[in-house]
């Protein structure tokens, strides 16, 4: 089921209808440089009302809090006041960042997401999680809250490349893990590009959605969404300023694996299911052997479903079904990467 306020369809009907029905004093578009050529170039045509452009730079190590100051700034020479309205028109990084930024400027104001990534349409367009990185840490700053409104349209992916869209992919696959094997098996079985984007996306957004309904501020059930993310997390924190930096579909993506790896040596997946998932990972991805197992390790110690400094992670019950809570030791893990390593070999 997916909630009211997610909107899926042609993007310029949905949000002029949305500004007619209305009243901002101002309205603003938060933009990065790609978002600002590739989608609101395309857009603007035919928007009928007035607007400012807040741009930002682009990519994963812009999401801080100095980036924030920056448009915090903007909004306040622009004279943005509390019946004004932030259109956030990205990726991931765009909407968590926009949305964090329009939920502290002047203790909240309107703002919308409109993401254009396939990543931010399965993943951040659902659930209200918005912040920012620091010291190196994903998302370790920020609050829950919903946009007002967020508007989905898969036009949108025409403008990424092959691999912004891989990364995207990589939550489509956690999805169907940890809720839906009827829907994993289906994609599996196609080439990962030849799967028909607006069903992917509905469903995604669906099952997040449903989840999320059940346990907003992740006190339990909401846990299982971050299967893959203990140590796909923390692959990616370690390699953010390394000159081969993963994507974060990427570091997912061998999260997934890792994981998979830990659920089987829980005796929660068998064998088979577990060389089903990886062979059709490293199918999809050209992945790298990774280094640094003792800083990947480090970094899952900050992972935020950690209790008292014991790691806890999920791990599948079988494909389409999640576990959340398990207390891992870090000796796994490192068996994990190993398993990881040595697939790639192969």
């Amino acid at each position: 089921m997916i909630p009211d306020h997610i909107k899926i369809g042609d993007i310029e009907k949905i949000l002029s209808k949305y500004i007619s029905e209305n009243n901002f004093s101002k309205i603003g578009f938060l933009v990065d440089i790609n978002s600002a050529n590739k989608c609101l170039s395309i857009i603007k045509q035919n928007i009928k009302f007035d607007y400012q452009i807040i741009t930002i730079e682009e990519g994963e190590k812009n999401k801080c809090l100095s980036t924030c100051e920056k448009v915090w700034k903007e909004l306040i020479n622009k004279k943005f006041d509390r019946n004004s309205l932030l259109i956030n028109l990205g990726g991931g990084v765009i909407c968590d960042l926009g949305g964090f930024v329009a939920s502290t400027y002047m203790r909240g104001i309107d703002f919308i997401n409109i993401p254009t990534t396939l990543l931010s349409q399965v993943d951040a367009s659902v659930g209200g999680k918005l912040g920012v990185d620091f010291q190196n840490l994903k998302n370790i700053i920020g609050i829950f809250r919903e946009p007002n409104s967020v508007i989905v349209d898969t036009t949108f992916l025409n403008s990424l490349s092959e691999r912004e869209l891989k990364s995207g992919f990589a939550e489509v696959i956690k999805h169907c893990l940890i809720r839906d094997k009827e829907m994993f098996d289906k994609i599996s079985r196609n080439h990962w590009n030849q799967n028909d984007w607006d069903e992917i996306v509905s469903h995604s957004i669906s099952i997040k959605s449903e989840v999320v309904s059940k346990d907003l501020k992740e006190s339990g059930l909401r846990k299982i969404l971050n299967f893959g993310h203990t140590i796909g997390h923390a692959i990616e924190s370690t390699y953010l300023n390394e000159k081969n930096k993963l994507l974060h579909g990427e570091a997912i993506a061998i999260g997934i694996i890792c994981e998979s790896f830990i659920s089987y040596h829980h005796n929660k997946i068998d064998k088979s299911e577990l060389e089903i998932i990886t062979k059709y990972i490293l199918k999809v991805y050209d992945l790298p052997k990774l280094d640094f197992f003792d800083t990947i390790i480090k970094n899952t110690y900050h992972d935020k479903k950690n209790i008292s400094q014991n790691i806890r992670t999920c791990i599948l019950n079988g494909i389409g079904s999640c576990d959340y809570d398990i207390k891992i030791e870090p000796e796994l893990i490192y068996k994990s990467l190993e398993y990881f390593n040595q697939k790639c070999d192969e």
